[in-house]
Formats: structure tokens, C-alpha cells, sequence
């Protein structure tokens, strides 16, 4: 196995800063900086940068400011300002008194603009939007000059101070920098740098009436403020050229531009554009709908900084674009609620159950722990009583093959109480459905244990029926139903992928009366149902409303998904045979041994890339696996469980491999650990090995 040493891996962006910091470059400061636009919610591509900012200046000794690029106050509200804010905070990170404004810097950008026309650098263009995107060119075509382009410096400075004094109407003039319009880049071809706009700005009032672009003002705030590296994601990466040109002809502090993939989370879009249109359209309720993918709605369902963190350490950063299950998200999510969620009863789709035997009068109060994985958490004492709320799903009349829970003559255990036995059933005499339940209990079994030790495979919750409170309780599913709503079709639009059934809301379910005082955004584990919380936006007193974060794993379900009907073919009858059209499950010896065909589109959902092996070992308990950890250059290791062990008595061979790897294979909760992906090998009689690759490929590139 790997030393330490030798197995760290950091990603591209520290490595770099790690070199500036060694070879004392700035100083050695590391100076970052959070820039959100307040045109809207953040959401869990912020979280991403948030993390990687704040997160490598704290990493690094240094410093990250909250700034605000609030240069077009058509689109800027105060509201979006607060809710950035809280949201920063919330997630853990404090900008302590590094809070600026693009619009602080609007007198220093207008006199970086007059250097520029005194330069020759800049010059006033009376070509209207359309005109200027046609004189721009194409990628294949270069540009044609403005007709205004070599207006004199004194008349170019005349106009711009006619701008400033509102001489113009809106759309009038830009002022555009004088670069190159033949060059290949385009966002060198005369970029506009200031636009007229008579708008009121929700920090600066009417002083100004024209704006300055995000391109003229990244890098000039960046410089203003001591930043060292300025984050971005790599949709700047074109800009980066331009960017460095400002801070040359300006002769300012040159901050060094870093560009890093941007998040794309499975079933979730990323655009504030589109959620913005989500919003409008009234497909959802509010930036803060817990179907969002805003920091505010994830906060509402129960989402936690604590597990947003995880997430984004665990996908780390890399300079290539890639979509991350959101499975791995809602891994992150359920191993922190683990570990901090109470666990409670919850009845959903109640079912009366009756105690014949259980005196009518009588109540007790059982001992229920609140957090099995925290001891400190404590108990508490929850009633029992004659009549019971169990969920309609955990009976089942004429059950089937591995269905364990309750049915006639069967026992099941009540958590924290007693074994009980169905004894009849009642139903309704019109519908036929069954709506009430008769049993009797073991007196012996309180706890959910026996004394003679008698086997209950099946285990139930349940509420007292005097006792409890009915509430609503909202189940929310994934906002879209395909992978990759963004990627529509040419004609397409991307809400014709919202899920219908993203919410379910259920009225009248049935409470443990602990529930009742719950705080809004407390979290709760409802036993056997999922993690939910209390929503923090429709709260009653005494009668909480309920979001599921995330849901549990549900075996049956599991099993059930596994045992489809199929029909067999009409053909003559055998003696003995079965019957022609009866559903039955496949077997093994029906099944010819034939490879379903796929597509070019299906293979190309496969996300293969080159992985460096930096640790492997045996697997305690395990006899085919072996423990990876892969590099695939995104500045974290990534843990494999691969089934190679018969080939590789040593596995400290494999260190150092290339190998090939399935990078957006959905994570598995293994025994041993999280499987975060999969190690491709070649499978022969008696032969395996896995499959590496050669050259001067590194970790992260991909194999096509």
C-alpha cells in the first residue's frame, strides 16, 4: 500500500496555488472571492464555488470576500441580496468585514474607462445591438471595423461624458474597447464595455445612467480588492484572454484567473435563467420550493450544510465537464441525518388495528430511544393503547413468498411494544376494502422481545390511535423524470420533463403526539418511511407540516422490482406443462443467452475515464474484492470495490496502473463501504485482469 505521502492528490486548483504559495509569489497571500449576480436564489452550483472558495482560502491561510457583481439593475433586487447572505452563512462560511459591492468601484471603473480612450484603447459606438453582432463575425469568419472606430480621443472622450450626463437614450451608444476584430477569440473583437441604461440602481439611486459590463468589471473588482486567484467556472475560460488584457493596459495588480468544470447534478437543473422560469410559470412555488435545487429550497426539504459540504468535497474539482449523480448527494445527505435525526412513528396511510385482548381502558408508556447511532440523544416515553395506526401497505391479506409483515395467523413485533397476531379482518361491506384489523398480543413480549425466544421476522410501526395527531405529510420525488433535463432536443422545451408526481401530499396522517411541539426545520427519521423535517414556511401550532428529505431503502420493493410477470408463448400443450398465458416469474433455464443490442446513444451515457490506482488492498471479510483508491483527477481519491481478488494475490501490484473506470456509475453502500464507481477488466476462462491503458493520459481523461 501507498505511503501517505505518496497517495495525496490534490486537485488542479490547489496545486497551483500551492506552487504560487511556494515559490512566494503575492507574498504568499492567497486572496479568493465569492461573486454572485443578486438576480436570483443561489443554488447547488453556488454551493460548489462557495466551497471551493472560501474553502482553499481557509485551506491556505488566507482570505475570501462576499462580493456582489450587481452592475445590471434591471434584474437586481435587495430580496436576492439578503437570501445570498443567508444562504453563505448557512452554509457554514462568514466573510467576516470582506462584504463589497461591484457598484462600490463604479467611480474607479469610469475612470479605468477614460485611461483606456486616452490609450486609444476605447471608443464610443453608435452601432445598435444587431449591427454590432453582425459586423462581429463568426468562428470561422472575422469581423469587420465600426465605422466608428477611429473616432479622435477627444471626441470618443466628449461622448462617453454626454453618456454619463444622460444625453443618450438607452441603446444609443456603447463605449467597446479597441482590440482586435479579426482575432480568433471573439470576445476580443471590440468587446462593449459600457452600455446606457436609465435605471435606477438599488445601492448608488440615479447617479449613474450607464453601466459597465461584467467583462469590464471581473477583473478590475478583482484587482481593487487584492484578489490572487480569481475562481471561475469554465464558461470563462474564452474570457480569460480578455480579462488579462484589461489588467495589462490598465498597468493594475494581476490577479491570476483560474477556470474549474462547473456542477451538473442528475434530474436537476442548473440555469438561474430557467428556474427563474420555473418560478414565472408557476411550475413550482417559490424560489424556495423544496423541489428547487436553490439553497433555500434544499434547506426547506431538510437538506443540511453539513452534508452539502461532504458533497462537494467529495466531487472535488476538475477541468472537465461531467454530471454527478444525484444518488451521491442524497448519500452525503442520509449519512449526516444519521447521525443527528430523532427517530420517531409516523403512520402515513393509516390502518386501525383493535387488541382484543389489550384492556380498553388501559395506557402504558414504553421506552423508545431516540438515536440508536447517539446515546446522548436520550429516550422517550411514547403511549400504547388498545387501538393502533399501522400503515395499510404492512398487511396484506394473501401475502406473498418473502413478505414478512403482518397477515391472518401471522405474528408480527410492534417497535418498542408488544407481538401481536392478526386474528380477522373487517372490511367494508360495499367497497370490499379492508378497514380494520383484529389481533391479540403477547403480554410477555413487552420490548418486542420473547422469552423463549420464538423468531418475528417482521417489524412494524405504529401510533396510538387516542393519542395521535393528524398532520400533513408532503413526499417530494426528483423535479424531473429524465437524467438530464437540459439536454432537450432541438424544439424541445426542458419543462416538458417535470414529473408530475414530484409531490404527494397526504392529509390526515397519524402522529406520535412527541411530534406536536416540533420546531420548524427540525429533523426527524420516520422509522421505516425516510428522513423528513418540519417545513419552516407553513407552520401550525401543534399540527406541523412534514417534508420528506430523502427516503429510506425499501427491501420489498427491492424484491418485488426483481419478480416481473412475463407471458409465456402460446404453443401445444405438454402434459404436465404449464398453461398457455399464465403469468408466471423467469427462471433461469428460460432465458436464452443472448446480448441485448444497444445504441451508439445508450453507450455514450457510459462516462469512461483513465484512473490512477494511488492505494490497494484486501478487503477483511471479503473473498473476490479488493479495496481501490482511484484518482481520476478531481482531487479526491475515489473508493472501488472491484471483484479481481483470484487474479491479484498481491494488489500492491495495481498501484501506479492506469485503469479504465466508470465514473458516473450510481454510488453502492457496500458492507465494506461506498463503491463510488467501477474498474473495467477482461473476463476469460480462467483468465482476468484488469483493463489499463498506456501513454501519457492522465487521471480524469476520457476513454472513447
Amino acid at each position: 500500500m501507498n505511503s501517505p505521502e505518496s497517495a495525496e492528490s490534490l486537485d488542479f486548483i490547489r496545486s497551483i496555488i500551492k506552487e504560487d504559495v511556494k515559490s512566494n509569489k503575492n507574498g504568499g497571500r492567497v486572496h479568493t472571492r465569492f461573486p454572485p449576480e443578486p438576480n436570483g436564489y443561489l443554488h447547488m452550483g453556488h454551493a460548489k464555488s462557495i466551497c471551493l472558495n472560501f474553502g482553499v482560502a481557509k485551506e491556505f491561510g488566507g482570505l475570501c470576500n462576499l462580493r456582489f457583481d450587481d452592475t445590471n439593475p434591471t434584474k437586481e433586487e435587495e430580496e436576492y441580496v439578503a437570501s445570498i447572505k443567508e444562504d453563505v452563512r448557512w452554509l457554514g462560511f462568514d466573510w467576516e468585514d470582506r462584504l463589497y459591492y461591484a457598484s462600490d468601484y463604479f467611480d474607479q471603473l469610469y475612470e479605468y474607462a477614460l485611461q483606456l480612450i486616452r490609450n486609444g484603447k476605447a471608443y464610443v459606438c453608435d452601432l445598435g445591438p444587431d449591427e454590432i453582432r453582425a459586423y462581429r463575425g463568426t468562428l470561422t469568419e472575422p469581423g469587420r471595423d465600426s465605422p466608428y472606430r477611429n473616432r479622435s480621443v477627444e471626441e470618443n472622450l466628449e461622448l462617453f461624458d454626454r453618456m454619463r450626463r444622460g444625453e443618450f437614450e438607452d441603446g444609443a451608444c456603447v463605449l467597446r474597447a479597441k482590440i482586435d476584430m479579426a482575432s480568433p477569440n471573439l470576445n476580443l473583437r471590440d468587446p462593449v464595455l459600457y452600455r446606457v441604461l436609465h435605471a435606477p440602481h438599488q445601492r448608488t439611486g440615479n447617479k449613474w445612467c450607464i453601466y459597465p459590463m461584467y467583462d469590464f468589471t471581473h477583473g478590475q473588482s478583482d484587482s481593487i480588492e487584492g484578489i490572487t486567484h480569481s475562481l471561475c467556472t469554465l464558461e470563462f475560460e474564452d474570457h480569460r484572454p480578455l480579462y488579462d488584457w484589461f489588467i495589462k493596459e490598465l498597468k493594475i495588480f494581476a490577479p491570476r484567473q483560474i477556470e474549474f468544470a462547473r456542477l451538473n447534478l442528475s434530474y436537476t437543473i442548473m440555469s438561474k435563467r430557467k428556474l427563474l422560469e420555473l418560478v414565472r410559470g408557476g411550475y413550482v412555488t417559490g424560489w424556495n420550493d423544496p423541489r428547487m435545487p436553490t439553497l433555500s429550497g434544499m434547506r426547506r426539504r431538510g437538506y443540511t450544510a453539513e452534508a452539502i459540504r461532504d458533497f462537494c468535497d467529495r466531487i472535488g474539482v476538475a477541468k472537465k465537464e461531467s454530471m454527478v449523480d444525484i444518488g451521491l448527494l442524497q448519500h452525503c445527505l442520509r449519512e449526516d441525518l444519521n447521525q443527528r435525526a430523532q427517530r420517531v412513528m409516523v403512520v402515513l396511510h393509516p390502518l386501525r388495528v383493535v387488541i382484543d385482548n389489550y384492556p380498553e381502558e388501559q395506557v402504558e408508556y414504553l421506552d423508545a430511544e431516540n438515536n440508536p447511532e447517539d446515546p446522548a440523544m436520550g429516550s422517550r416515553q411514547i403511549p400504547f393503547s388498545r387501538v393502533l395506526y399501522i400503515e395499510e401497505e404492512d398487511f396484506r391479506e394473501d401475502p406473498p413468498k418473502k413478505y414478512f409483515r403482518l397477515a391472518p395467523g401471522r405474528e408480527v413485533r410492534l417497535k418498542h411494544g408488544y407481538y401481536i397476531r392478526c386474528d380477522r379482518v373487517v372490511k367494508d361491506e360495499k367497497s370490499g376494502k379492508i378497514i380494520e384489523l383484529h389481533c391479540t398480543y403477547d403480554p410477555e413480549t413487552r420490548g418486542g422481545w420473547s422469552q423463549d425466544g420464538r423468531l418475528v421476522k417482521g417489524t412494524l410501526h405504529w401510533v396510538s390511535a387516542a393519542h395521535a395527531i393528524d398532520t400533513e405529510v408532503r413526499l417530494y420525488d426528483h423535479l424531473f423524470v429524465t437524467p438530464n433535463p437540459a439536454d432537450a432536443k432541438e424544439g424541445a422545451d426542458f419543462t416538458s420533463f417535470l414529473n408530475p408526481t414530484s409531490i404527494e401530499t397526504i392529509s390526515s396522517c397519524k402522529i406520535e403526539p412527541s411530534l406536536s411541539a416540533a420546531a420548524p426545520g427540525a429533523h426527524f427519521q420516520f422509522l421505516r418511511l425516510g428522513y423528513f423535517c418540519v417545513d419552516s414556511v407553513d407552520p401550525t401550532p401543534g399540527r406541523p407540516v412534514f417534508n420528506r428529505t430523502v427516503t429510506l431503502r425499501d427491501t420489498w420493493a427491492k424484491i418485488e422490482k426483481t419478480q416481473p410477470e412475463r407471458v409465456i408463448p402460446e404453443k401445444a400443450p405438454k402434459a404436465g406443462g404449464r398453461k398457455e398465458g399464465k403469468p408466471v416469474a423467469p427462471k433461469s433455464d428460460d432465458v436464452s443467452p443472448v446480448v441485448e443490442e444497444i445504441t451508439i446513444d445508450d453507450f455514450s451515457r457510459i462516462d469512461l475515464r483513465v484512473g490512477l490506482v494511488r492505494e490497494a488492498a484486501l478487503v477483511e471479510g471479503a473473498k473476490k474484492l479488493i479495496r481501490l483508491m482511484v484518482d481520476l483527477g478531481e482531487g479526491r481519491l475515489r473508493q472501488v470495490f472491484s471483484g479481481i481478488r483470484s487474479a491479484y494475490a498481491d494488489p500492491a501490484v495495481l498501484v501506479g496502473k492506469k485503469v479504465i473506470c466508470v465514473a458516473n456509475l450510481k454510488p453502492r453502500q457496500m458492507k465494506f463501504g461506498l463503491s463510488e464507481g467501477m474498474v473495467l477488466a477482461g473476463v476469460g476462462e480462467g483468465r482476468l485482469g484488469v483493463a489499463t491503458v498506456e501513454g501519457d493520459l492522465l487521471p480524469g481523461d476520457q476513454v472513447k
